[in-house]
């Protein structure tokens, strides 16, 4: 690379640059409100439960289709398929805990279904 004096158009992109530097300082001086000090400003509100997330209904292993169980956390087409052929083997789920005979579940994926599933209208607590 050459080093020499600069050309015309690099002073005059430098002057620009320098005009706007100077153009955004002055901006933001300007745009700046100072707070007096008798207003409150509240920065946390509470938000009832309801706005947050609307109550839902936990899936029923006995009775559901594969798309709900597919809406379930960490439950896929496949896995919600194995459910369903569990269940009609099987017969229907007497607790939640029997979900870990479903190939796929693990002690994890059953406590990541805690308080999303139920069986016949009584969630169990999983462990």
């Amino acid at each position: 690379m050459k080093r020499g004096k600069a050309t015309k158009t690099e002073w005059c992109l430098l002057g620009l640059t320098a005009v706007f530097l100077c153009l955004l300082l002055v901006l933001s001086h300007t745009e700046q409100v100072p707070l007096d000090p008798g207003v409150v400003v509240e920065t946390e509100t509470e938000v009832p439960q309801e706005e947050v997330a609307p109550p839902f209904e936990p899936v029923d292993l006995n009775t559901a289709d594969e798309a709900e169980l597919d809406t379930l956390p960490g439950i896929g087409e496949a896995l919600a398929g194995r459910i369903i052929a569990y269940r009609e083997a099987n017969g229907p789920f007497e607790t939640v805990e029997e979900l870990l005979e479903v190939s796929g579940i693990g002690e994890k994926k059953l406590a990541d279904l805690d308080g999303w599933i139920t069986v016949n209208g009584t969630a169990d607590a999983v462990p």
